[in-house]
């Protein structure tokens, strides 16, 4: 068995960042390590872009803004020192990369995505008013 195979059969089962998708909100605890001492940093902010899908090379883009100035970090999907993963807000964009937004104000991003639990609470209300009738 080559090592790209093994490496494969023992990642592709459990890993975090392979479920994530443009346009949601996420935090990411990563453990950091100085000198001797390790802790864990957080980065929250939008999923941009998901490259390479579920390979052993496959990528995650992630974008915030901290004081006026925008941040983007990119974390492979089988990183080790990723602790866990919070998705705070899904919300439904219709492209693949969402580069577009690097110019775009907060106000405006907000309106190009559409949030997926505002759209779940819609319909069941819908249906809720359904049975009711």
């Amino acid at each position: 068995m080559d090592k790209l195979s093994l490496f494969n059969s023992r990642n592709l089962t459990a890993n975090q960042l392979a479920d994530l998708r443009p346009g949601w909100t996420v935090r990411i605890y990563q453990k950091i390590k100085e000198g001797d001492k390790t802790r864990t940093q957080v980065f929250e902010g939008m999923v941009i872009a998901k490259k390479h899908g579920r390979e052993a090379g496959g990528t995650i883009t992630v974008r915030k803004v901290s004081g006026g100035i925008g941040v983007e970090k990119i974390y492979p999907v089988y990183l080790p020192s990723v602790e866990k993963i919070e998705v705070i807000k899904k919300a439904k964009t219709r492209r693949a990369k969402l580069y577009y937004l690097k110019d775009k104000s907060s106000k405006e991003i907000r309106r190009k995505t559409k949030s997926l639990s505002n759209a779940k609470e819609k319909t069941a209300s819908e249906t809720d008013t359904q049975t009711v009738e």
